[in-house]
């Protein structure tokens, strides 16, 4: 495998680790649908993913998920166990997308690399929601939901496609996430803070 390969490897695992954090069933779904439809070339230890059973199961996965994602005090519920269950999945994509690959760099870039940008991703959305569930009583919930499954899809479909693209869209999507925690974030809070007795 020459740089460039490893290089689209990598953008690819990042991408769809990235949109792991968002949806989880999206990707594994997206990933499923590309195999079978010979997109792309999975690793015979993954060639699983790329079954008719495989792919039906992450289709009811997904739409399991999407719905959940709409119903009140549910969906922080899923956001008190996503980082973990995202975490697992950043890191089986990502050594998914490491084909030809010796098993120790492919399982240690799913674990840091993989893992880390799904448990990120998943930890901004996460925090994103927690600002608006205080901030306007869940009402903008299911309006931030529909945003996290599009951009998930755009991801996934990226990631399959144009991994680089993809790659970059997650940079861009970082910092965006990280402006909108720790500046609008804070001000949107500031009113709900408690004002230290005097």
């Amino acid at each position: 495998m020459d740089d460039f390969q490893i290089f689209f490897s990598i953008a690819l695992g990042v991408g769809l680790s990235a949109a792991v954090g968002f949806r989880v069933f999206v990707p594994l779904l997206c990933l499923s649908i590309a195999a079978i439809t010979g997109h792309l070339q999975l690793d015979n230890s993954f060639a699983w993913v790329g079954t008719w059973p495989a792919l039906i199961a992450f289709s009811v996965a997904t739409v399991l998920e999407i719905c959940a994602y709409y119903i009140p005090f549910v969906d922080n519920l899923l956001d008190s166990i996503a980082v973990p269950v995202a975490t697992t999945a950043g890191v089986f994509v990502a050594a998914l997308a490491m084909t030809d690959v010796d098993p120790f760099w492919r399982w240690s870039f799913g674990i840091i690399g993989g893992g880390g940008v799904a448990a990120s991703t998943q930890i901004a959305t996460t925090k994103l929601r927690a600002i608006s569930s205080t901030t306007t009583a869940g009402i903008a919930n299911p309006v931030l939901a529909t945003i996290e499954t599009i951009v998930s899809s755009i991801l996934s479909i990226l990631s399959v496609v144009w991994p680089i693209v993809a790659f970059i869209l997650v940079v861009l999507l970082f910092a965006i996430s990280w402006w909108i925690i720790q500046f609008i974030g804070k001000r949107l809070l500031r009113p709900f803070r408690k004002t230290p007795a005097v």
